[in-house]
């Protein structure tokens, strides 16, 4: 089987919440010599693409996408078994802080995005719901974190968004984050206007602002 076929393979495998399959293509891929991150990149990662866009579209539900997020750590696990933690780590798309801001204690949409960050390769760290705006900065410089995601579902939590930018600036510490914020009642607008770099809607377009501001994390 050729590269090209292994790495449409790959990405059938996640398309198709298929776990056994994922098994099998990443255990191909490990044999033929593809590096982990054109696996991932060029295989798993464009399946959990195709399923992210259904689930945006109402074409898939929950059930599906965990299946695929399963199906995906099945084959990192193969593709990436043989590998040492620091190997991991450069392999990483970036390490992500995601929380519930202070105050909300709804968690459904930010659980399904933290499936899709990981199934994406980033490593996520999760604070869970209602989170303190002093904890998220702690837990930030603690983890050495690239990316703050928070989420507010409620007009009166998303103060809490503006206050996590405004404590960054406080201790000096702003520019070491990428900060992407979503939820219900945000918009562009508001997380223009608070300062943070990102917005986003949906599961997969979160994936997509986190891979772009990666991107230009490491451009300098």
């Amino acid at each position: 089987m050729s590269r090209s076929e292994i790495l449409e393979k790959l990405k059938r495998s996640i398309a198709e919440t298929d776990s056994d399959l994922a098994a099998e293509a990443a255990n191909e891929a490990v044999a033929a010599g593809i590096e982990p991150t054109v696996a991932v990149n060029d295989g798993l990662s464009k399946g959990m693409k195709v399923i992210g866009d259904l689930f945006d579209e109402g074409e898939v539900f929950v059930p599906q996408l965990l299946l695929a997020a399963e199906a995906f750590e099945t084959a990192m696990g193969i593709i990436f078994g043989e590998m040492s933690e620091e190997e991991k780590s450069s392999a990483s798309q970036g390490k992500v802080l995601i929380h519930t801001v202070q105050g909300d204690i709804h968690d459904i949409g930010k659980n399904i995005v933290k499936t899709m960050m990981s199934a994406a390769g980033f490593e996520v760290i999760d604070l869970g719901r209602d989170v303190a705006v002093e904890e998220v900065i702690k837990q930030a410089k603690q983890h050495k974190v690239d990316i703050i995601a928070g989420s507010a579902l409620m007009t009166t939590t998303m103060p809490a968004q503006r206050d996590i930018v405004s404590l960054l600036k406080e201790e000096g510490i702003r520019d070491q984050f990428k900060i992407m914020f979503g939820g219900a009642p945000v918009s562009a607008e508001w997380v223009t206007k608070i300062g943070a770099d990102a917005y986003a809607d949906t599961a997969s377009g979160a994936v997509e602002q986190a891979l772009a501001l990666m991107a230009e994390k490491r451009s300098g």
